[in-house]
């Protein structure tokens, strides 16, 4: 987690499925984690069940494993199945947790709590009615950061739900935190807006 240290944002990007796009069968989601520059940091893989991802699709557990270029395990974000109340738990390589992630009751929001390792409120992130696609990241209700969908392109978008991501992380947020909001990007990235 060396090299989220020293970044202020990363840009994930889904990586294509191809069997997925001829098939419609939800495969394992993968994807590149780029600094602002376009330098990739780590791969991200999902493992999760072929049987859960058929019948459970979204809302299926998963786990999200973050990796160094050359393989070695970085951190692993764990979501359990839930109907509603989606959570995350991220880890870092040695198996220690660095903070959850809890999606909250909202109606016209969608909104979730950042939290460390002993349940104590970091950060909310909160994605307003009228920009679905942007999910910003609050402290003491100032906004500090944010999560963003963008656009893939009419293609893209139409025949895969490979997508693309940005956060910009809060000023002052150590690794663990970052990996945290990492890992909250994985969880929106499922709830919202896989097929």
């Amino acid at each position: 987690m060396e090299k989220l240290k020293a970044v202020e944002s990363v840009i994930v990007h889904q990586k294509k499925e191809w069997g997925e796009i001829l098939t419609s069968f939800e495969t394992k989601n993968r994807y590149a984690v780029l600094d602002s520059s376009g330098q990739q940091l780590y791969w991200a893989a999902e493992e999760s069940s072929v049987l859960a991802r058929l019948l459970l699709k979204a809302l299926r557990p998963f786990s999200i494993h973050i990796l160094s270029k050359e393989g070695r395990s970085v951190m692993k974000a764990v979501k359990p199945f839930r109907f509603y109340f989606h959570e995350m738990a991220v880890f870092n390589s040695k198996g220690n947790l660095l903070g959850n992630v809890r999606r909250e009751l909202s109606v016209l929001v969608k909104k979730f709590t950042v939290e460390d390792p002993r349940g104590a409120a970091l950060y909310s992130i909160c994605a307003p009615i009228l920009h679905p696609w942007t999910f910003k990241i609050s402290k003491d209700d100032a906004e500090i950061g944010e999560i963003v969908k963008k656009w893939s392109g009419l293609g893209k978008e139409t025949f895969t739900d490979a997508d693309n991501f940005s956060v910009r992380f809060p000023q002052g947020a150590d690794a663990d935190q970052k990996a945290v909001l990492l890992g909250a990007l994985f969880l929106i990235d499922m709830v919202y807006f896989e097929k």
